[in-house]
C-alpha cells in the first residue's frame, strides 16, 4: 500500500469517527431508538472506520499497538454481517467512550497533526 492510500484510510478514519462523535453531541441514548436515520448514519460510520482500519498493512498497525486495530475491524465485520441485531447501547458507549481516545491516537499518527 503505497503511503498516500495509508495516509488516506488514516484520514478517513480520524474524519468519520469525529463525525460519529458529533452527531451524538448533547443527544440522550433514548435517541438512537426513535431516530432511524441517525441510528443508520452511526452505524454506517462505524462501517468505514473499520474498513479503513483493515485496509492498512499490518506492519503499519504494528507500529501504533495502542490503536485497537482488531476491534475495530471486528466491529465493522459485526455490523455488516450482524445488522439484524446490533446492540445500541453497545455502539452509544463506543461512540461515547472509546472514539475520543481513538481519535486521539489517530491524531497522533495522523500526517496533518
Amino acid at each position: 500500500m503505497s503511503e498516500d492510500r495509508r495516509f488516506t484510510a488514516i484520514r478517513h478514519m480520524l474524519e468519520h469517527s469525529i463525525e460519529a462523535v458529533s452527531l451524538l453531541k448533547n443527544k440522550r441514548r433514548q435517541i438512537l431508538d426513535k431516530d432511524r436515520l441517525l441510528s443508520l448514519a452511526l452505524v454506517r460510520l462505524l462501517e468505514i472506520i473499520g474498513e479503513s482500519a483493515n485496509r492498512i498493512p499490518i506492519e503499519e498497525k504494528e507500529k501504533y499497538p495502542g490503536i485497537p486495530w482488531s476491534k475495530i475491524i471486528g466491529l465493522r465485520n459485526r455490523l455488516i454481517h450482524g445488522y439484524d441485531s446490533i446492540d445500541f447501547d453497545i455502539l452509544w458507549e463506543i461512540v461515547k467512550k472509546d472514539l475520543p481516545v481513538l481519535i486521539s491516537g489517530l491524531r497522533e499518527i495522523s500526517p496533518s497533526k
